[in-house]
């Protein structure tokens, strides 16, 4: 029996050409080579579909693990993918056997992979990562001495292609954030005194990109992550960028409220005037923030603004569509998106959940169809 084609309930946008715009601009803000942070479901994106796209415009990827970088790899991405965490020990060979680019945090694990290339006859791709504040991962400023990186460039089977660190306070803490270059340009002439100069010295993620133009010529790799997605972590910068994702449901019912009526679990709304309620197909299991409830959230049908009413379900919200008194069911309702010269953005739907605009990316469902 054939399986029929059945209408979208709740789904993603996707603009092709927002995100080769935001890679663009990236790469004019950088004047560096890119690579694109892909991460996470390219933060919720489709990271098989953003690399398809960006394939052709970036040095490689960046993403969280070997199993997202096998996924590009399966999906014919050639480009090279970079392990933006450290790998698990069983990891190591099958990550240098795919010739990706891993992160090496101390002198044991470059030793521990230079042995494990030497065995399998397969050159491993390192990265040093020099912690110059994050507290996450890398060298320490003790550990990055001249011992350890006269120790690191002796190394026989592996290729050092990079150094970098990260910057996790760029749209927060300016003065922490120059600090923190100044100690990692530092720590890269002293490895380059060494004989340590691999191609790649990278830094900058979204935020770093964007504010802190002094990296320009030194710095030969960058790592825009959100911005490609039409995000600026530094709100000055929003107008620069367009926005990749439109987050769409639908009208499943419209019904009228009498006023004094509870709506959603718990009745923590209720009606003061009799109201045009409509149910959308939408709830918490698709990753719509369960945390909006009670916050302001709302959504668009055309044009209007509605007002999300009472806790937010896991398959379905309800809103006050008093204003459109010709929704009706199947009507397409944004979640996330424009209609005309009305909005609702990612920053503002991170703000009624008081989260951040990554996470609401990141948190849209598998159930959701990416289209694009």
């Amino acid at each position: 029996m054939d399986s029929p084609t059945l209408p979208h309930r709740c789904w993603t946008e996707l603009s092709a050409d927002a995100l080769r715009h935001n890679a663009a601009v990236a790469r004019e803000q950088g004047g560096a080579e890119i690579m694109a942070v892909v991460k996470a479901n390219a933060y919720g994106h489709g990271a098989v579909w953003a690399a398809r796209i960006l394939q052709d415009r970036v040095a490689m990827f960046g993403v969280a693990n070997l199993q997202e970088a096998q996924e590009l790899r399966l999906a014919g991405i050639e480009k090279p993918s970079f392990l933006l965490s450290p790998c698990l020990p069983e990891e190591w060979e099958p990550a240098v056997r795919m010739g990706c680019h891993i992160s090496v945090s101390s002198l044991q694990e470059a030793i521990a992979l230079d042995r494990l290339a030497q065995r399998t006859g397969v050159r491993a791709l390192l990265h040093a990562v020099v912690d110059t504040g994050m507290g996450r991962i890398g060298f320490l400023e003790e550990a990055w001495d001249e011992s350890s990186i006269a120790a690191l460039s002796s190394l026989k089977f592996v290729s050092w292609e990079g150094i970098n660190t990260h910057l996790p306070s760029a749209d927060e803490d300016a003065a922490f954030t120059r600090a923190q270059l100044a100690r990692f340009r530092q720590a890269v002439e002293k490895a380059r005194a060494m004989g340590l100069r691999p191609k790649w010295i990278h830094s900058s993620n979204s935020a770093g990109l964007l504010g802190y133009e002094e990296q320009r010529g030194w710095c030969t790799l960058t790592r825009p992550g959100l911005m490609l997605y039409g995000i600026s972590p530094l709100p000055e910068e929003q107008s620069r960028l367009k926005p990749v994702l439109t987050w769409k449901t639908r009208v499943t019912q419209v019904r009228e409220l009498p006023a004094g009526h509870g709506v959603s679990y718990g009745c923590t709304y209720i009606t003061e005037r009799p109201t045009r309620v409509a149910t959308l197909a939408c709830g918490y299991a698709d990753g719509y923030p369960r945390q909006v409830s009670g916050h302001g959230a709302q959504v668009l049908i055309g044009s209007t603004l509605c007002p999300l009413l009472g806790r937010v379900t896991m398959d379905q919200i309800m809103v006050d569509v008093t204003a459109r008194s010709d929704a009706k069911p199947g009507d397409e309702v944004i979640l996330i998106g424009a209609h005309g010269t009305s909005k609702i953005t990612a920053t503002e739907v991170a703000a009624w959940a008081e989260t951040i605009e990554w996470h609401v990316f990141t948190g849209i469902g598998p159930r959701v169809p990416r289209v694009g």
